[in-house]
């Protein structure tokens, strides 16, 4: 005996959410989408997908809920609106927020819904997206672990990696130390990039060869070619990795975590921001090491 599928409310269409609901068409559930990019409803509705007008419209009969927005207030916006989640969810609904947001608002947001006989999992994500295309995201889950069995399968066709984390928040601490660990990451290979070439060294070379030792890492095989070709189209945006470093830190401060190179970088990242660059790929933390080492930046 097969059990159908539950029925899938999508919120959220942007650069991780349009591939990672496409993952769950292709696996075979049901999807109706709300976005505020009306392309991106049409691109979901091609490839069999249902668009909704509204929050309430999409959630309406929905048996999960999964919502991938920027940060917290537009968590807080699809959640507690007169539109939106929360208001519109049937009881017993699972709301699965893929955002990256702060522990508080996650722990928040459950309490919350679960005055309106609503479940909570917050299941942020790692990979960027390619990793979100290739349906390969390492996802960290807090909340109820049954709630984390019955979402696993659902989750298990966005990622690769899909690990039950603790209670409320959890998810989203994890995810503040990935990011953590990501923007370090990036910052130590965008320096090892202008070392090598102030240095007259065969940048493609060294970075194979990098790659290869105890220096290589999935952040410089995902942004290798981004370093080689000046290329930094979006796949996770510095304004993103900005509001993220934010979060780490001050839930670092909150648990008298000392960050001596995380609140470094963090103040690297803002600065790119403030030259303009918070719209590009953060594998442009390069661009700033360049300003730094006197060399030109293209664009």
């Amino acid at each position: 005996m097969t059990t159908a599928l539950p029925k899938v409310a999508w919120i959220g269409l942007g650069i991780m959410g349009s591939p990672m609901s496409e993952n769950l068409l292709r696996a075979g559930y049901d999807v109706t989408g709300f976005t505020l990019e009306p392309e991106k409803l049409r691109r979901l509705a091609d490839r069999g997908g249902t668009a909704a007008a509204s929050v309430a419209e999409a959630v309406a009969d929905a048996d999960v809920i999964v919502t991938m927005v920027p940060a917290s207030p537009q968590v807080e916006a699809v959640a507690y609106g007169d539109d939106g989640v929360l208001a519109h969810a049937r009881r017993g609904a699972l709301l699965i927020d893929t955002s990256s947001i702060t522990p508080q608002t996650s722990i928040d947001l459950a309490r919350a819904a679960k005055r309106r006989g609503i479940r909570v999992l917050d299941a942020p994500v790692s990979g960027g997206e390619a990793g979100a295309v290739e349906a390969v995201l390492s996802i960290m889950v807090g909340g109820e672990r049954a709630d984390f069995e019955e979402a696993r399968p659902l989750l298990g066709a966005l990622g690769s990696t899909v690990v039950h984390c603790g209670p409320h928040g959890a998810g989203q601490t994890v995810k503040a130390a990935n990011q953590l660990i990501v923007a370090v990451n990036i910052q130590a290979c965008a320096e090892a990039v202008v070392f090598l070439e102030k240095s007259g060294v065969d940048l493609r070379a060294a970075l194979e060869v990098l790659g290869g030792g105890l220096a290589g890492s999935t952040v410089l095989a995902r942004k290798k070619d981004n370093f080689l070709d000046r290329s930094f189209a979006p796949g996770f945006r510095i304004d993103l990795h900005h509001k993220d470093m934010g979060i780490v830190t001050d839930a670092a401060r909150a648990v008298g975590a000392a960050l001596p190179v995380g609140s470094l970088v963090a103040s690297l990242v803002a600065a790119l921001r403030a030259q303009g660059d918070g719209g590009l790929d953060h594998s442009a933390l390069l661009r700033g090491v360049e300003r730094l080492s006197g060399l030109p930046v293209a664009g």
